[in-house]
């Protein structure tokens, strides 16, 4: 434990934000703050070069700091497996009901494909259809005119035979009043 403490604070040489006076909080490192003396036990050139050093050392000793990690309790890892194949379990039920979902869709979408292809085969019979019975029907115009003038003809006829008709009967009523006289 006391090796990987030693090994933590060996990565710990910057100093916290805020533990520093805020004169010389946001200057860069090695620079003075203005009315601060220096002690002069080096140069400006040599404090950049201190300071260039110490953060190489920090870097690589950054890097040789391994994270510090407790085993979590058997409990917690349990729990977690159980979560992850019951979520596995979920997600892969909403993946099969959605594939599902869309092989219907695709089964739909073929039923009513097909069932438009035979409507439009139904309307294209019926339209070929109504054109010959439009063709008919202009040829036999002249015809059913003809009928229709013959059949106005043949009306006035009927009534004139109804009228010739009675007309007859009343003549033979008078000859029948003549004779018996």
């Amino acid at each position: 434990m006391a090796a990987e403490a030693s090994q933590i604070l060996r990565g710990v040489t910057e100093p916290s934000p805020g533990s520093l006076p805020p004169a010389v909080e946001g200057l860069p490192r090695g620079e003075v703050p203005d009315g601060v003396a220096q002690d002069g036990a080096g140069t400006r050139q040599d404090e950049e070069a201190a300071a260039g050093e110490e953060a190489a050392s920090t870097a690589a000793t950054v890097e040789a700091a391994e994270e510090v990690r407790e085993a979590p309790p058997d409990d917690v890892t349990a729990l977690c497996r159980d979560m992850f194949t019951k979520m596995s379990a979920y997600l892969h039920g909403e993946l099969a009901a959605t594939c599902g979902d869309y092989r219907l869709l695709e089964q739909l979408n073929r039923l009513t494909a097909r069932s438009y292809g035979e409507m439009g085969e139904q309307a294209r019979s019926v339209h070929g259809r109504l054109s010959t019975l439009t063709q008919q029907y202009a040829a036999l115009q002249q015809c059913l005119s003809q009928v229709d003038s013959v059949e106005l003809q043949v009306s006035l006829l009927e009534q004139a035979a109804y009228r010739l008709d009675a007309h007859s009967k009343r003549l033979e009523a008078k000859f029948k009043k003549l004779e018996k006289r």
